[in-house]
């Protein structure tokens, strides 16, 4: 997005990537259908960032969800809206945009260098030049007048992005969070008995509560603890209360749609001597895998009483140990922290070289907010190197 910006307007512009061909987590981020933006109102769209809100707004104003859109239209992939609100290309595909944005780009002028892995400044050159390992191993220096800085978090590092920037710029006196996983699973300590039975199964329809707050959804079992978007979106609450606490607990509400008490007399209403808890809870709308996780939360001892089970119904306690590894994250939180940039997202301590992406210090939600944020710091960018 830097580079179709700044070519655009007439300045000479090179990519360097460390992969073969561009655009990799670009095209991970479309295997499941390429959600770009989200089409909820601005306001509320930018909230979405939580503290780093403020921070990214001038970038999301310059270059916000409808134009995005517009942008996409333009190479020739149009969007639609999905039931969600979430945006997507018609063709349900990262592919058949990135091939048009790469012919732009080409028809603009920009040269890739391909098989380039960025290894920091040369030293020698008072930060004008900048060294990378080719193909062959041979390390070679670039001249630069104006550098953006675009290597991504460190989830998913097959792809390219794998944090090796971080302690480069480090040892350049910038300051930066530390890298961890977001958006991803997390580690809960299963029962054999419940992974052989469950692993790989939805909770249907169940709330997932974190700290008082409640998201909606079907939450995975996985072999090594949940997974799916309600659990996602406590990314941030659970890795605040691992930080502290060294654990974090997870409720899981298995009847959203009844309050406690409609709860119980759904219960009491339902029971009959000869069933069995299993059955009784089966007759009350709770799945197989509900009841799973009833009894994982109570050492196989379910309450028999109507009000206690109940009670564990709307809340199944479960302990989160920590969150998934990074490396199978959807993003990261960390990177370099805000205080090491100006207004215009240019590093303080290294003249004429910028910031963009992921390698900034935030996070968000998946939703569309996540490529949004990430091409919105990239036209931002660009237009300020394109006006200087």
């Amino acid at each position: 997005m830097v580079a179709e910006t700044a070519a655009a307007a007439g300045h000479s512009v090179s990519i360097f990537d460390q992969r073969r061909s561009p655009g990799r987590k670009f095209v991970l981020a479309g295997r499941g259908g390429l959600n770009i933006t989200h089409s909820e109102p601005i306001d509320a769209f930018v909230d979405r960032y939580g503290p780093e809100a403020t921070l990214l707004k001038a970038a999301l104003d310059c270059f916000g969800p409808d134009d995005l859109r517009k942008w996409a239209a333009d190479l020739g992939e149009s969007t639609f809206v999905g039931s969600s609100g979430r945006v997507f290309p018609e063709s349900f595909r990262s592919v058949p945009l990135l091939r048009a944005w790469l012919r732009r780009l080409d028809e603009l002028g920009v040269v890739f260098h391909s098989s380039h892995e960025w290894l920091g400044w040369d030293g020698d050159r008072q930060h004008k030049a900048m060294t990378f390992r080719d193909s062959s191993g041979t390390e070679v220096s670039h001249d630069f007048d104006v550098a953006v800085l675009a290597l991504g978090g460190s989830s998913w590092p097959k792809v390219g992005s794998d944090g090796s920037w971080v302690e480069t710029l480090r040892a350049e006196g910038i300051e930066v969070a530390d890298l961890s996983p977001t958006n991803c699973g997390v580690v809960v300590a299963w029962t054999a008995h419940l992974t052989d039975r469950f692993a790989g199964q939805p909770v249907k329809n169940a709330a997932v509560s974190v700290a008082g707050t409640s998201v909606r959804g079907d939450p995975i079992v996985t072999m090594a603890g949940l997974e799916g978007g309600p659990v996602y979106a406590h990314s941030r609450r659970l890795r605040e209360q691992i930080e502290a606490d060294g654990f974090a607990e997870v409720t899981l509400d298995l009847l959203p749609d009844l309050d406690v008490g409609d709860t119980v007399r759904r219960l009491v209403e339902r029971r009959k001597k000869k069933r069995s808890t299993s059955t009784w809870l089966d007759r009350c709308g709770i799945s197989p895998v509900g009841i799973g996780l009833m009894r994982e939360a109570t050492a196989n001892v379910l309450p028999t009483d109507p009000d206690a089970l109940g009670e564990l119904i709307k809340a199944v306690p479960l302990r989160v140990e920590s969150l998934a590894p990074i490396d199978r994250a959807i993003s990261c939180a960390g990177g370099v922290c805000w205080s090491q940039v100006d207004d215009h997202l240019a590093l303080n301590a290294i003249s004429d070289t910028y910031v963009v992406g992921e390698m900034l210090d935030w996070e968000a939600p998946t939703g569309g907010y996540l490529l949004q944020a990430v091409f919105s710091t990239g036209r931002y960018v660009g237009e300020k190197i394109s006006l200087d």
